[in-house]
C-alpha cells in the first residue's frame, strides 16, 4: 500500500474514533516540501572535469555548477574563430572584380568605337560577371564561417552545466573523472517558495478556495507560525479515507524554513492569519 494512501486511511480512522465535528479552523497535519526537486544532468556525453559545488551549498540560477572535459571543443572554437576573421579571400576577389570591371569598361568603349570585336567585349563582360560572382561567394563563405563559429561556441557551452533555479544542493551523484551519459549529476531543491502538502477531511470540501490564506506552524529551528496560500486543491476525494489533498505555497525568504519537516496548518478565517513566534512551555 502506498504511503500517502496509508496516511489518509489512518487519518480517517482517527476521525471516526474521536467522533469530533470538524470545523474550518481544524488543526491539520502537513509536510513541508521543496517547490521543485531537480535532477541536474548533461545534454551531452563526456567525462566530468569539475564539480564546483558540494552538498548543502546554495546556488543561484545561471551559476556554473559543473563542467565536462572540453579540449576538442575549445580547439574547434579557436579554429572557427580564425576562419571567421579571414578577409584575404574577399579582398583578393574584390580586387580581381574591380580590375576586370575596369577592363570591361575599356573594351566596351573600344567596341563602341569599333576598335574591339564583339567577341572581345563578350569575353570581358563574362570575366567581370564571373569575378563579381566569386566575390559574392567569398562573402557568403565568410558568413558561413561566422555561423560555424557560433555553432562551435554553442557546442562548447554544452560542456558547462548551469543551475536552472535558485536552490540548495541536496545530493552529489557524480564526481570528477566519471563518464556522464543520461544519469543525473546532482539534485537541487528549490526551497523558496515551499510547498505545504496537507491531507484534508472531506467535510471541508467547498470551504477551501484557491488563494485562501492559512496559518502554517513549524517547530524547526524554532516554533513559529507563517502565512501560506492555497495553490492547489485536489478534485478527487479518496473514498477509502474520506480525505482529499491540498497544497499551500509558503514564501521562504532567506531559506529560514527547513524543507522535509512536519508542520501544522489551521485553515482559519483570514482575519486571524498572522505570522508570529510561538512560545512553548
Amino acid at each position: 500500500m502506498k504511503k500517502g494512501k496509508l496516511i489518509r486511511i489512518m487519518f480517517s480512522l482517527a476521525l471516526m474514533g474521536s467522533n469530533i465535528a470538524l470545523a474550518e479552523n481544524e488543526v491539520l497535519d502537513c509536510v513541508i516540501e521543496p517547490s521543485k526537486l531537480i535532477e541536474v544532468s548533461s545534454q551531452v556525453r563526456g567525462v566530468l572535469e569539475t564539480v564546483y559545488v558540494d552538498r548543502g551549498d546554495f546556488v543561484k540560477k545561471g551559476q556554473l555548477i559543473a563542467k565536462l572535459m572540453s579540449g576538442v571543443e575549445k580547439a574547434s572554437v579557436r579554429l572557427a574563430k580564425d576562419r571567421a576573421k579571414m578577409n584575404v579571400d574577399i579582398k583578393s576577389r574584390k580586387a580581381e572584380w574591380e580590375f576586370k570591371d575596369s577592363v570591361l569598361a575599356q573594351v566596351a568603349e573600344l567596341h563602341r568605337k569599333k576598335l574591339a570585336s564583339r567577341r572581345e567585349y563578350d569575353d570581358a563582360k563574362t570575366s567581370s560577371i564571373v569575378a563579381k560572382i566569386e566575390l559574392k561567394k567569398a562573402k557568403e563563405l565568410k558568413h558561413l564561417a561566422a555561423l560555424e563559429l557560433r555553432r562551435t561556441e554553442e557546442v562548447l557551452k554544452l560542456r558547462s552545466i548551469y543551475s536552472m533555479v535558485d536552490g540548495v544542493v541536496v545530493e552529489i551523484m557524480k564526481t570528477k573523472g566519471e563518464f556522464i551519459e543520461e544519469q543525473p549529476i546532482m539534485k537541487i531543491a528549490k526551497i523558496d517558495p515551499l510547498n505545504i502538502e496537507v491531507i484534508v477531511p472531506e467535510q471541508l470540501i467547498g470551504s477551501i478556495e484557491i488563494g485562501k490564506k492559512s496559518t502554517v506552524t513549524v517547530n524547526i529551528p524554532t516554533t513559529r507560525s507563517y502565512v501560506g496560500t492555497v495553490s492547489i486543491i485536489d478534485q478527487v476525494i479518496d473514498a477509502s479515507s474520506g480525505t482529499f489533498g491540498i497544497r499551500l505555497t509558503l514564501a521562504n525568504p532567506g531559506n529560514k524554513i527547513y524543507a522535509g519537516q512536519r508542520c501544522k496548518v489551521v485553515l482559519a478565517d483570514e482575519s486571524t492569519v498572522v505570522e508570529s513566534d510561538i512560545n512553548i512551555k
